[in-house]
């Protein structure tokens, strides 16, 4: 009985070890979405934003047959948390063609980016719609969809409760000679002068790829896309984007050269125009294993950026921050040992940082403070 005793005691004494272990976890994690659910195979390229309400917003891929890309039967999913992540709502479906139309390959939209216009709490989602084989590889010259994919915005002005129908910018933003232009994938921002910005690529005539963004200046009215911000080499595709202090922008790019780096380059406003600027030349920096990133300013000044922490191997999610408007970045913080691809982040109402990320076949939230990300 004695042993039974020392036993039950050793049992108790682990369980409380693992429960104290538990709470001093800096980082909070919610597993929101993971292959079979609604019997979905995979889920995945998420975004993520917090709304004016303090809301948590989080779109992504529902890729219903498999983990291919573009074109196949794919929509745009959401999921919404009013309590900073601790628990989320039933997934909505907000964009969504339909699959059985004859020839159109699933009729497929995804790759989704989302973007918060704080002055008028509207919420915008950008995403590739692809009839028939228009996406990546099937895309060509002209603007109709059956010549090429379209980009396509929603929009809600409930706080994410509702969705618009579709509304199609391709002919605001795309030249008639490229083959593909779309969205980030991942998150836009709304610059200090209340413009929105969402990060874009598009393929050339010649088929190269080159990373942009598209703004608007009149509450998403009217959207102007800008030059591509590497015209020669490298080949840059998926990006994302911040302001700067001084209302420049910094673009963060996927290299499509494969040189194991993110390329980055800087976007400077004309002073004389409303529109058009210039963009600086670009640098290599960050190992990066060819995927896409997550880069975002916090109210307190710093910059910060997710991504694989390899040259070569989609694993270990880490963040780093820049306090010189991303010029050098910090070693970073290990965000997740696994195998880890797309993420995206979030500022949190009280401050804090999310960011819902791709890792081992599910789509998860973590949460963590601001000092944990800077090492402090």
């Amino acid at each position: 009985m004695n042993r039974l005793r020392w036993i039950a005691l050793g049992i108790v004494g682990v369980l409380s070890l693992l429960q104290r272990v538990s709470a001093d976890e800096p980082i909070f994690r919610k597993l929101l979405r993971t292959a079979g659910d609604d019997g979905v195979k995979p889920y995945r390229i998420p975004g993520l934003a917090t709304s004016t309400k303090g809301t948590l917003l989080a779109v992504f891929d529902i890729r219903y047959n498999g983990a291919t890309d573009l074109p196949a039967d794919i929509d745009v999913g959401l999921l919404r948390s009013t309590d900073g992540g601790e628990t989320w709502g039933k997934m909505q479906t907000i964009l969504d063609y339909d699959s059985k139309v004859e020839g159109s390959k699933g009729n497929g939209v995804g790759d989704p980016t989302i973007l918060v216009d704080r002055q008028t709490g509207t919420i915008w989602v950008a995403a590739l719609w692809s009839q028939g084989n228009r996406a990546w590889h099937g895309s060509g010259p002209g603007l109709k969809p059956s010549e090429t994919g379209q980009f396509v915005l929603t929009k809600s002005t409930d706080d994410g409760l509702t969705w618009s129908p579709p509304i199609n910018i391709t002919e605001q933003v795309k030249d008639t000679a490229w083959r593909l232009c779309f969205q980030g994938p991942g998150a836009g921002i709304q610059a200090k002068d209340g413009t929105l910005i969402f990060p874009a690529q598009f393929r050339a005539a010649d088929g190269t790829p080159h990373s942009c963004f598209i703004y608007s200046r009149n509450a998403g009215e009217k959207w102007q896309i800008s030059p591509p911000a590497i015209p020669q080499k490298p080949p840059t595709s998926e990006a994302q984007i911040a302001e700067l202090g001084d209302g420049s922008l910094l673009l963060t790019m996927r290299d499509e050269s494969r040189s194991g780096k993110r390329a980055w380059a800087k976007w400077e406003w004309s002073k004389e125009e409303k529109a058009g600027g210039k963009w600086s030349e670009p640098w290599f920096t960050v190992p990066d294993p060819t995927c896409m990133a997550s880069l975002i300013r916090h109210p307190d000044g710093e910059l910060f950026f997710t991504n694989p922490n390899s040259p070569t191997k989609r694993i270990a999610l880490t963040i780093r921050h820049s306090t010189d408007e991303g010029k050098t970045w910090s070693d970073g913080r290990l965000l997740d040992p696994r195998g880890c691809m797309y993420s995206c982040l979030t500022i949190l109402r009280d401050g804090r940082l999310g960011v819902l990320y791709e890792v081992e076949n599910t789509l998860t939230f973590a949460r963590f403070e601001r000092t944990w990300a800077l090492g402090k």
